[in-house]
């Protein structure tokens, strides 16, 4: 089954895809879309229509005390609105720390600000998608 990781920030949408057995995720893109996620439905569309794309993964941001909050309930208001509009599986991967992680990764690997800037939310997507594969391996 083939897979795309979402990571959702107020600002963009970080993408990762799996590759068709389920077991290895990549970065793939970044979505912008200016604290209306909603504004990406058609690019996502063409996204999962031109990978061939069979679930998505979103990234869920719970509090460190296992908590929703307010980014959560965004989360959980722009996974109800892709359910309706795609009509596909759509698995929820607790995202603590993502963000920090593939900060660590760009920076052991001397990436650039501006670069990391760019790409951080697309690895966010990828380390969120693969603990989701890793996980459900087990």
């Amino acid at each position: 089954m083939k897979y795309l990781g979402l990571d959702l920030g107020t600002k963009t949408i970080g993408l990762a895809v799996s590759d068709k057995t389920g077991l290895i995720a990549t970065s793939y893109n970044v979505l912008h879309h200016n604290n209306n996620p909603e504004s990406c439905l058609d690019e996502l569309k063409f996204i999962i229509k031109t990978l061939n794309i069979e679930a998505l993964v979103l990234g869920l941001p719970k509090n460190m005390n296992n908590t929703l909050g307010l980014r959560a309930e965004e989360t959980l208001k722009f996974k109800n609105f892709l359910e309706k509009e795609l009509r596909l599986p759509i698995y929820l991967e607790d995202e603590r720390l993502t963000t920090k992680s593939a900060e660590s990764l760009l920076l052991e690997g001397d990436t650039s600000r501006k670069k990391r800037k760019k790409i951080i939310d697309k690895v966010a997507a990828t380390i969120i998608l693969q603990s989701f594969l890793d996980r459900r391996r087990k």
